[in-house]
């Protein structure tokens, strides 16, 4: 009975600092976030904006985003905060969505423009061919766990 105790116990440390290290590991290897000046000369430049909220059916304590997301057909900046996580993507998808069940049907038909390293703000650059008019919706996707972060309806 005590070995059967040791291992289990054991055990559970075990997976619980497995949890936590792939928890963690985007935050300590994270790099340094814009600063709030650099964010908001970017998101002067937008053509459109909208809000990422917590309060979608997808996003729980672990997955959520909350600020305001900026496009223009050069970049894309997010002022607010994002749950960290690993191998987080930024796409552009041709119709909102607030959940995993319905990125699937719509990813053939979106655009991936590109990874999001920081947590508290990010910027990136639109790559060459992408209109943004062609759709309508941000959708922030973990690629390593298949899950819905957040989104927002910009169009």
């Amino acid at each position: 009975m005590r070995r059967f105790l040791l291992l289990a116990s054991h055990g559970l440390a075990l997976a619980l600092g497995f949890a936590l290290g792939i928890y963690m590991l985007p935050i300590l290897t994270a790099p340094a976030s814009p600063d709030a000046a650099m964010l908001s000369e970017r998101a002067g430049a937008a053509t459109h904006t909208a809000e990422f909220t917590r309060d979608l059916r997808g996003s729980d304590f672990l997955h959520w985003g909350e600020g305001t997301i900026s496009l223009s057909p050069e970049t894309i900046v997010h002022i607010g905060r994002l749950a960290p996580g690993p191998d987080y993507k930024v796409y552009l998808v041709p119709e909102f969505v607030d959940h995993e069940d319905g990125f699937g049907p719509l990813r053939e038909r979106s655009v991936q423009v590109g990874d999001v390293k920081t947590f508290d703000g990010f910027i990136l650059d639109m790559p060459d061919g992408i209109d943004i008019e062609a759709y309508t919706t941000v959708l922030i996707w973990c690629e390593a766990f298949d899950e819905f972060i957040t989104a927002a309806r910009y169009r």
